[in-house]
């Protein structure tokens, strides 16, 4: 019995039903310790019986929980839905909070005056943690989540300016200047000797880690301004990279491209300019993102975890707020992780 016609059933009517005080009933709901096994039970059959339901406002009041998460990606709208490293990042971060019964808040950065609208946001106690991806140097998110106190979870290693001087930054990230390393390398084995590379934003750690990785290989201090151009890890900026450098330096033999997306549009462009993929130009991708297998030809790349590394964020936060068992450093607080990266050869190179 439920008590009525839409009338929704109270903790009270759920202690009357066990037999037990209302305070038992609101330790039972809210997941509080001290209850014996047995009343437990009791409770939990009632709460079926009834067909109760905790408000999850007045919820929030004792466990100052709100059972959100905002996700803040620091990239325009058609940046985030045109790119599918977005898509499996978030696919791995919803996989994890629905896991733990937590809502996902997507919230993108369109203009600066979004900047303020979102630091309301997270400041309002709307949200248990965020998570942040897709940072560049100057970005006052960073900021933002550190003055609000929200647990924070970043993806991608932390460039900001003061980062090194702030509490440790929680994050989570690929070993980027590795894979790029043995993109190249693997460039060389193959006899190429005039290898370009297309950067993505070097205001973002992810792309400075590759180019430093591509320089690794070469052993050279600085790479030759002739063979590096910037793409903005866009297809199309891609294209306009590679006509860049075939226009500069027309006997190159190999390219590195710093995502698969830019790896694409340099094709185009190669294709476009009568130049054969390998036989003329090898060509060598970032991310391993599906539609890489299935490109013409099918591109070597460098495989992160993308949707596995969208996971690892959402289970740290978890951790951060004491939701999920703990993974603890040296120094007693949860951990960064920085995952591998393994090149997977196909026959563009």
């Amino acid at each position: 019995m439920s008590g009525g016609h839409g009338s929704r059933p109270t903790l009270e009517a759920v202690a009357a039903h066990a037999g037990v005080s209302r305070a038992t009933v609101s330790r039972v709901v809210n997941g509080g310790a001290g209850v014996r096994a047995e009343v437990r039970d009791k409770v939990q059959q009632s709460v079926e019986a009834l067909g109760y339901v905790p408000n999850s406002a007045a919820r929030s009041l004792v466990t100052r929980r709100t059972g959100a998460v905002a996700v803040v990606i620091a990239e325009p709208e058609t940046r985030v839905f045109s790119d599918p490293f977005f898509a499996q990042q978030l696919r791995g971060i919803s996989r994890e909070l629905s896991e733990r019964d937590m809502q996902l808040l997507l919230l993108l950065l369109e203009q600066r005056k979004d900047y303020e609208r979102i630091g309301r946001y997270l400041s309002g106690g709307h949200v248990d943690g965020a998570l942040m991806f897709s940072l560049h140097t100057e970005d006052p998110l960073p900021a933002m989540a550190n003055e609000s106190g929200l647990p924070t979870v970043f993806g991608g290693r932390p460039g900001w300016p003061g980062a090194d001087r702030e509490p440790r930054p929680l994050y989570v990230d690929t070993d980027n200047r590795g894979g790029a390393r043995q993109a190249v390398e693997h460039l060389l084995e193959r006899g190429r000797r005039r290898i370009a590379v297309i950067t993505g934003p070097l205001d973002q750690t992810s792309a400075l880690d590759r180019l430093h990785g591509y320089r690794d290989a070469l052993d050279v201090m600085e790479a030759d301004p002739a063979l590096v151009a910037h793409g903005g890890f866009t297809a199309e900026g891609g294209e306009r990279a590679m006509a860049e450098l075939l226009d500069r330096t027309p006997d190159l033999d190999a390219v590195f491209a710093g995502s698969d997306l830019m790896a694409s549009g340099a094709i185009r462009t190669l294709r476009a300019y009568g130049r054969r993929v390998p036989e003329d130009v090898a060509v060598v991708g970032y991310d391993d993102l599906e539609p890489a297998a299935w490109a013409d030809p099918p591109l070597t790349t460098v495989r992160q975890d993308v949707e596995g590394m969208g996971r690892m964020m959402a289970e740290l936060l978890m951790r951060r707020l004491g939701l999920a068992p703990e993974s603890r450093g040296a120094d007693g607080v949860p951990a960064s992780v920085v995952t591998s990266a393994r090149l997977v050869v196909r026959a563009s190179s």
